[in-house]
């Protein structure tokens, strides 16, 4: 069982850098769908997930008709505004390998694929008269959620090295 974060056509290399951050933390596996707003070599996407590139398993598709072929049997979820379902009341696949799939930070996700995929799209709940969440932000949120619903099943719940003694 994997999780995939795939982001389709990125554009800004903070954002992407900020997920690679997220994606080793969690033990995600990052999917970048081409043509990307920058070179994932740019200093932008290093400088933002710095210490943590090495430790993500990166695949790279050429566009996202080659990811959706690839994909076809695969648990996908589609990040938009335009989905009735909200993130949260989506019942993640636990078995096999789950993909949750995040737009351009321009113009998300391409209306003919949400079409084909309407029951896969999901929303995050945000107030109606602004456009949307930073791509980063969107991504974390997403993923929490899913292992939430996983129980976080790898992670350490209780902190990290610098714990506090609660007990006294």
């Amino acid at each position: 069982m994997s999780l995939h974060l795939v982001l389709f056509e990125p554009r800004i290399p903070q954002n992407t850098g900020n997920i690679i951050r997220t994606c080793a933390v969690i033990g995600a596996k990052l999917d970048l769908v081409h043509p990307l707003g920058f070179s994932i070599d740019e200093k932008h996407v290093k400088r933002a997930g710095l210490d943590y590139f090495d430790k993500v398993d990166v695949t790279e598709w050429k566009n996202t008709q080659e990811f959706l072929d690839a994909k076809i049997n695969e648990k996908l979820y589609f990040f938009t505004t335009k989905a009735r379902l909200s993130y949260h009341e989506a019942k993640y696949e636990v078995k096999g390998d789950t993909y949750l799939i995040f737009g351009r930070e321009d113009k998300g996700i391409d209306e003919d694929i949400l079409v084909n995929h309407k029951d896969e799209c999901v929303r995050i709940p945000m107030k109606k008269e602004l456009r949307s969440l930073n791509l980063s932000n969107s991504v974390a949120i997403a993923a929490y959620e899913y292992l939430r619903q996983i129980d976080f099943e790898g992670l350490e719940e209780k902190g990290n090295l610098h714990r506090l003694n609660w007990d006294d």
